[in-house]
């Protein structure tokens, strides 16, 4: 079994204090909804677990009835750090789950192929990560507004969700960041603290997340092109 975790917990803080990102209407749905029904189609996720903060489960519950989605789904609690958001959701898959793909609720985009291919490499290494090479020259600074040297950007990439995961991998990961009280920004860093290989999948159509108004028009025509279906409710 393959689960399928959102972490829909966050409300974006720099969209400001009283907007929910996840519930702006872009193509005709809230952003949540579209990433939702990606992972809904998909036939490699068998069943989906929502990360969600408390209180919002009956909003959650109303988009699947009102998008259809069908897939079994549960929801989970949001954590202090994403990284305990995700771990709650760990913690709700079923048990016979040996894969799972953690993905940003505010990332509507994720081409279904990309999802399979980041499936496929977690059965191989053990955890993979969608990922884009970097294409703009990349700086570094000594913590300023001053440069402090180049980066050769052949070697860096930008690293988004889906990230996929062996349960028992990323289960051991996470258990051994929070061991050690660290913090860590996405899951991958967790595997790369036990010396987990991460594989690299790129993603070669656009996969964007929602993190300020100006990324709406963009996400607004990738999901009129290629979700035209979920803009009218079931």
């Amino acid at each position: 079994m393959t689960t399928a975790i959102i972490v829909a917990a966050g409300r974006g803080t720099r969209m400001g204090p009283m907007v929910d990102k996840l519930f702006l209407e872009v193509a005709g749905a809230p952003v949540v909804a579209h990433t939702w029904r990606r992972f809904d189609v998909s036939p490699d996720i068998h069943e989906i677990v929502l990360v969600v903060r408390d209180g919002m489960q009956s909003a959650f519950t109303d988009l699947a009835q009102q998008y259809g989605f069908s897939k079994p789904y549960r929801f989970t609690i949001g954590g202090k750090e994403r990284q305990d958001s995700v771990w709650n959701g760990l913690e709700a898959i079923h048990a016979t789950s040996g894969l799972v793909a953690i993905q940003d609720g505010a990332r509507p985009c994720t081409d279904p192929g990309l999802i399979r291919r980041c499936l496929r490499a977690a059965e191989r290494l053990g955890a993979s990560v969608a990922a884009q090479r970097a294409t703009d020259t990349i700086k570094e600074s000594n913590g300023g507004s001053i440069i402090a040297r180049h980066l050769d950007r052949g070697r860096l990439w930008n690293v988004q969700t889906p990230q996929c995961f062996q349960s028992e991998i990323i289960r051991r990961a996470l258990a051994s960041v929070r061991e050690q009280g660290l913090v860590v920004t996405d899951d991958t860093a967790a595997c790369e603290f036990i010396g987990q290989p991460v594989e690299l999948v790129e993603s070669m159509e656009p996969n964007p997340k929602v993190t300020t108004r100006a990324d709406l028009p963009l996400i607004e025509v990738l999901l009129r092109e290629f979700s035209p279906d979920l803009a009218s409710p079931k």
